[in-house]
């Protein structure tokens, strides 16, 4: 599968023990992983391990459409980084870097097919925006 990257990252000011524990923690998953505000996780299931799975919810506060967002891990180095693959074969990779008292958190996925390239990084970005603003105010 010949398909077209796309980064996004974040600096966030906290330890990177913070930042890895939220990433992961599904009771905190919940509370950060949504694009906008008219959208919420209402569950969360993570086993974080190779070839674990993981499992997000994500679904309109109104009710009028949700989805599971989920794959399988195929590496984790812990305080490190993530790796795993979605259902449909698209991969996407996770670096957590220490940076004085911040952490950058970088994200390469695979793009889909059927959304515009600049629509998905958007929308990817603002979920890590909104897990940096979770983490910043935890």
């Amino acid at each position: 599968m010949n398909t077209k990257k796309i980064h996004i990252e974040s600096l966030i000011d906290a330890s990177i023990a913070k930042v890895w524990d939220a990433y992961n923690n599904p009771n905190d998953i919940k509370q950060w992983n949504q694009a906008s505000p008219d959208w919420h996780c209402p569950s969360s299931e993570n086993d974080l391990r190779v070839g674990g799975k993981f499992k997000n919810k994500m679904a309109a506060k109104d009710g009028s459409f949700e989805f599971d967002f989920e794959g399988t891990y195929t590496e984790v180095t812990p305080l490190n980084s993530i790796s795993y693959v979605l259902g449909d074969e698209r991969t996407a990779d996770i670096s957590f870097q220490e940076q004085g008292n911040s952490t950058l958190i970088s994200v390469d996925f695979d793009a889909e097919t059927m959304n515009p390239e600049e629509m998905q990084k958007a929308g990817w970005q603002a979920i890590l925006d909104s897990f940096k603003n979770y983490v910043e105010h935890k």
